[in-house]
């Protein structure tokens, strides 16, 4: 059970015969009107309202990102968050390579998550090409896409402590298990991160009955890391004080801007689309999705605890049933795929929340259109609104919170 979130400060009602209290309407003229990077501006009651650019380069923006305060003191009273350092031109390069061709670029969207952007990518080109997936195939992209929940999420709890200031230890046990699942990918596609594995149809190598031994013993024996990360990071005090009320996000606010994955789960929302689309073979698995009940950053944070443990039983029963088979759709023609004139769009849940391709064929190799909808761009759309009245340390764990990797971002 999740502890309630702490009660903020009660503030004096007790009159006063100093000037009005500072109210957010008299910044609408600052708020209005453009200005150069950093600057000050007077206000009659608090002096001046610093602002603030922290990055692009700054080690608690997780890569190339930059946040623009407006700060009161320490409060912030306006943030902008600015992005593109990073652009590659992915969504171009994309039309004008094969399809085929463009599998390896998925890797590099979000790059600590390869192998659950392969899928996504292979689902919209099989909605495409109406291409099917044998059974062993299915399973097995399951599997690699939990394992992938695990190693996203132990990293994100990680370096959300990293982020509080408290310790840099939890994110060395993070990656003392991120390690043992990498390697794992390694052993089975040749990369440790940029996998490259999905393939229209099916799926690249079949595992060897060592690998997938080494793998179910890997899982079976994660709830432990688990127990140990929340023995020492669940009630920690500087977590609860620094986590609980902080970055709260209404429910209908987030379903309005499109917030998805933990983000969104952790305001109470039940939308999850392994339940919702029961894309690949999901539906024939027993698990729940975790559901949060303040929308705060202490929520997320759980959120990822919990979902990781969903994770494992999944991955538990996938072991248990995978059949027998071959892995790629004997029909499936890879090279020289020319898809017909239409349109589709694949779909998954992401460690981050939804992440979609929409494809437009004109039956030519290369995509009429190709665009990524990433779940890291649209979780950001609301960082000002969580940060509104928080401190500029708050910021930072807010930030870290929402779970970004630019990659994804600036796509």
């Amino acid at each position: 059970m999740m502890p309630p979130p702490s009660s903020p400060p009660a503030s004096s009602d007790a009159p006063s015969a100093s000037p009005q209290p500072f109210s957010p309407s008299a910044l609408q003229p600052f708020h209005s009107a453009p200005g150069p990077t950093v600057r000050a501006v007077h206000d009659q009651f608090h002096g001046d309202l610093l602002e603030v650019s922290m990055g692009p380069q700054h080690p608690s923006t997780h890569g190339v990102f930059r946040m623009v305060a407006t700060l009161d003191g320490e409060q912030i009273v306006k943030l902008k968050p600015v992005f593109g350092y990073l652009h590659r031109n992915h969504e171009k390069i994309a039309e004008n390579t094969t399809y085929l061709g463009s599998m390896p670029y998925t890797d590099r969207l979000d790059y600590l998550c390869s192998m659950s952007t392969n899928w996504a990518y292979a689902l919209a080109v099989e909605k495409l090409s109406g291409q099917a997936v044998p059974d062993r195939a299915q399973y097995l992209r399951i599997i690699m896409a939990e394992l992938t929940r695990l190693v996203n999420h132990a990293c994100l709890v990680g370096f959300l402590f990293n982020d509080l200031g408290t310790s840099f230890t939890p994110l060395l046990y993070a990656f003392r298990e991120r390690e043992k699942i990498i390697d794992l990918f390694e052993s089975l596609s040749g990369s440790r991160m940029m996998c490259n594995y999905q393939r229209f149809g099916g799926c690249r190598v079949d595992p060897t009955p060592e690998w997938l031994t080494a793998a179910s013993m890997l899982v079976d024996n994660f709830p432990r890391f688990l127990d140990e990360y929340e023995t020492m990071l669940t009630g920690n005090e500087i977590m609860l004080a620094r986590t609980q009320g902080i970055g709260r996000l209404d429910p209908q606010h987030a379903i309005n801007a499109g917030i998805t994955g933990p983000v969104l789960r952790a305001c109470g929302v039940d939308y999850d689309l392994r339940k919702v689309d029961a894309y690949g073979f999901y539906p024939r698995f027993n698990f729940r999705v975790p559901l949060g009940a303040h929308g705060d950053t202490y929520d997320r944070y759980m959120m990822r605890i919990l979902e990781m443990r969903e994770s494992v039983k999944i991955l538990q029963q996938a072991f248990k049933e995978l059949p027998e088979g071959p892995i790629m759709d004997p029909k499936a023609k890879i090279r020289g795929f020319r898809p017909k004139a239409g349109e589709a769009y694949g779909r998954l849940e992401g460690p981050k929340g939804e992440l979609g391709f929409y494809l437009i064929s004109d039956g030519s190799p290369n995509p009429y259109r190709y665009r990524v909808r990433p779940p890291s761009l649209i979780n950001l759309t609301l960082l000002e609104e969580m940060c509104l009245g928080h401190t500029i340390a708050d910021s930072v764990v807010i930030l870290g919170s929402i779970d970004i990797v630019l990659g994804e971002v600036d796509r």
